[in-house]
């Protein structure tokens, strides 16, 4: 896992230092991150739970995991992300608390809803993608996941999973967390939101994703070359939602 870390360093002090971050100064801008962004913190939730039905039984009658470790760490994983307690102690997915933070910060949660509501008249998930009028950062984000998730390789659904989202994201977070604390924006449910991010995957999440990688790698040359250059991808991906982002907020300026 050094070695995949070493590999990705360039790419997570990009994302690391990006600029989207300290352009975040007011509650319209918030909202237009949180607009394109959500459709991340959704998908983010098929990665988990594809690795779920591969690492675990989720069918009739039931079999021992081939992967107990791995299957352990996915358990917790899912049992944090989808049925966590919200800022009042209400029982919610990370989904749906990041949905309470848009209405609190009045952004829109239609576009989102009205992608999932057509999910299920949909047979091919990239088919709804490129017909929904979303921005190309954000269709190239969702095709990429969903190319993965189809590609049902495990070390590079779990690669993308772990170096793409998960090891990432309190390093992201706690960016924008102080900048918000920094212009006193009174945002108390998405406060609550990445301070909880920066908690569970800082502390557990993150190391725990990194332990299922080196059970899945089994430190098999050939499957490692394949997390990172997943891994690397991902990361790109990322950067491109990133910029894009950027590109919409007001008297946004890209050198």
């Amino acid at each position: 896992m050094e070695g995949i870390e070493k590999e990705l360093a360039p790419f997570k002090k990009t994302l690391i230092e990006h600029p989207l971050y300290k352009r975040i100064q007011s509650v319209e801008d918030i909202r237009i991150f949180m607009e394109q962004h959500v459709f991340a913190v959704w998908d983010f939730m098929s990665l988990v739970k594809k690795l779920q039905v591969e690492l675990t039984c989720t069918t009739l009658p039931w079999h021992p995991s081939a992967y107990p470790t791995a299957g352990r760490l996915i358990n917790e994983i899912v049992w944090g992300e989808e049925t966590d307690l919200n800022k009042d102690g209400e029982i919610m997915s990370h989904y749906e608390m990041y949905l309470q933070s848009m209405e609190e910060a009045g952004a829109d949660p239609l576009p989102i809803k009205k992608f999932i509501s057509q999910l299920e008249d949909s047979t091919d998930i990239h088919e709804l993608i490129n017909q929904t009028s979303l921005p190309d950062y954000v269709s190239e984000f969702l095709n990429f996941t969903f190319s993965t998730i189809k590609e049902n390789k495990l070390h590079v659904i779990a690669a993308v999973f772990t170096f793409g989202r998960e090891d990432l994201i309190p390093d992201m977070f706690i960016e924008m967390v102080k900048n918000l604390r920094n212009e006193g924006v009174a945002l108390h449910h998405l406060i609550y939101y990445l301070d909880r991010h920066i908690e569970v995957d800082g502390d557990e999440h993150g190391p725990m994703a990194l332990q299922m990688m080196e059970e899945l790698c089994q430190r098999d040359p050939a499957k490692i070359q394949e997390a990172i250059d997943a891994a690397k991808k991902a990361l790109e991906m990322r950067i491109r939602l990133w910029d894009g982002i950027l590109s919409e907020l007001p008297t946004t300026v890209l050198i």
